[in-house]
């Protein structure tokens, strides 16, 4: 498996990949819009024949007040369930994060992830070191919550 940047021709595989894993999808102009504004954030898995099997879309939070500091959010994460359990979506993370404090000199990372996900809980949480920063009522389409999560970012 290759981790590598994710670039405009891979946006077609990104979204087929979301489409497929979750129920919050994205227009095209969207993937475009973070892939040309954040270059170095979003990063794309690809198996041996070269397919998007996962993706990761980051970017830099862009409303924040005068005293914030700069942070990054992950707007979308997916790896095609036959590709699970082999460690593609904590280096897709890891990848996003590491530019995001390096680059753009982040001091934290944000997400959103549905209460009911406990695969993605037990990544963000377990394994990468997220904390849940409180709760977001209906914030997903379909009216179901989401934790608000968090990690600190070292430079």
């Amino acid at each position: 498996m290759n981790v590598r940047p994710a670039r405009v021709d891979d946006l077609s595989g990104m979204q087929a990949c979301n489409l497929q894993n979750l129920p919050e999808n994205y227009t095209m102009k969207y993937y475009l819009y973070h892939i040309l504004t954040w270059p170095s954030l979003s990063y794309v898995a690809e198996d041996h024949k070269g397919r998007i099997v996962g993706y990761i879309l980051g970017k830099m939070e862009e409303e924040i007040g005068p005293d914030d500091p700069p942070h990054g959010h992950v707007t979308s994460i997916s790896v095609l369930r036959s590709y699970r359990r082999l460690g593609l979506a904590k280096k897709l993370m890891i990848q996003s994060q590491e530019a995001m404090a390096t680059i753009y000199r982040a001091s934290y990372v944000s997400l959103h992830v549905r209460k009911s996900n406990r695969a993605a809980l037990g990544l963000y949480r377990d394994t990468l070191g997220f904390t849940n920063n409180g709760i977001e009522k209906k914030y997903y389409a379909d009216g179901e919550d989401a934790y608000a999560m968090k990690l600190p970012l070292q430079p």
